[in-house]
């Protein structure tokens, strides 16, 4: 089990532990998104597991079709988990200086992406990739927000990141998916990464959750996407040697 006060490349927490019991089952459903799930929408039937890496540099592949794009969703819940229990572990987080308010911020923050990562992990069974080693070393934990020319990122820095890319992976991931319960899904999840993103950026600095590098303000004023392998360049940036991933079989 991640441990958050040793190294910051061990490995991720295990979500499905990480939701724990302090998550009654109603929660796990509506902050998730993932009602559709007690119908039956788990994956059925994998009997390969997909922890082999691809031959494409030694990265690990997440895999085609729907079980692809589940597994590219679940590597970025990892990550996010991963972050924000670094950050309820962390130096900001136990200031005296941080106020009430943020601080609940970030513990349903911490709550809502280990719910996520466990939901996808149960969900493709056999089929999940492993648990991946994050590298937050480009990270001061200790720090609210980066300043003058710091060369780590503070807290809400990588946040801002870790949402923004989040929100903009859902959006590019669509077009991948052929089964309308995983799509219908998808959008319930993206809904609340998108929350997740607007308070951070809030946070940040006051009414800049529409702003133009997120949103298409002056053409379609939607959201902006981003595609599994533009996205995956930006998360090895936070991923240990051994987790690093690709996406080389979603294509389209």
């Amino acid at each position: 089990m991640y441990n958050p006060h040793k190294n910051l490349a061990e490995p991720a927490a295990d979500p499905a532990h990480a939701a724990g019991s302090t998550v009654a089952r109603r929660d796990f459903l509506r902050y998730s998104g993932a009602g559709l799930a007690v119908g039956g929408l788990w994956l059925a039937g994998c009997s390969k597991d997909s922890d082999d890496p691809d031959n494409n540099n030694g990265l690990l592949d997440v895999g085609a079709g729907d079980t692809g794009v589940l597994n590219y969703a679940y590597a970025l819940e990892q990550l996010e988990a991963a972050f924000y229990a670094q950050v309820v572990a962390g130096g900001y987080f136990a200031s005296a200086s941080t106020s009430a308010a943020e601080k609940a911020i970030f513990n349903d923050l911490k709550d809502n992406e280990a719910i996520h990562a466990a939901f996808f992990k149960n969900a493709l069974g056999n089929s999940a990739i492993k648990a991946l080693t994050p590298d937050f070393s480009n990270i001061d934990f200790s720090v609210r927000l980066r300043t003058g020319s710091a060369s780590k990122m503070g807290v809400l820095d990588a946040a801002m990141a870790f949402e923004d890319l989040g929100v903009a992976a859902y959006n590019g991931a669509g077009r991948y998916i052929t089964d309308n319960n995983y799509l219908t899904l998808a959008g319930k999840i993206v809904s609340v990464e998108a929350r997740h993103a607007a308070i951070i950026r809030e946070l940040v600095a006051t009414n800049t959750f529409v702003a133009s590098d997120v949103v298409d303000i002056t053409n379609t004023g939607m959201e902006k996407s981003k595609r599994p392998q533009d996205v995956l360049t930006i998360a090895n940036t936070f991923l240990a040697a051994d987790s690093k991933l690709s996406a080389t079989k979603l294509v389209g």
